[in-house]
């Protein structure tokens, strides 16, 4: 989710597609969807379905995904604490030794 996440981040105005989504960052259909979905069902994405006739256009209409203004915030806010949950104390720091890893 982190992940996502941070692409959305990058310009969180931009609306994105599934599949540019899955090119970047290298999650199958299989991972993005049920990402989105839970997005979605979260009110922190809006999604718009493009006007097109997939019998002229030769393909199905495509999703596009953006941040809404609150998704945006509070993506901000639970990827700041994860980033502190994840920061490593000075007693790690201290544990760690060069070509060793963590004791």
């Amino acid at each position: 989710m982190a992940t996502i996440l941070g692409v959305f981040l990058e310009d969180p105005a931009r609306e994105r597609y599934g599949y540019d989504l899955m090119k970047e960052t290298g999650f199958p259909s299989g991972k993005i969807y049920p990402l989105l979905a839970r997005l979605q069902a979260a009110q922190w994405l809006t999604v718009t379905e493009e006007d097109i006739d997939p019998a002229v256009a030769g393909r199905p209409a495509r999703r596009g995904y953006r941040l809404t203004p609150e998704g945006a915030r509070v993506a901000r806010l639970e990827l700041a604490r994860l980033s502190d949950r994840l920061r490593p104390t000075p007693r790690d720091l201290r544990a760690l030794r060069p070509g060793e890893g963590l004791q």
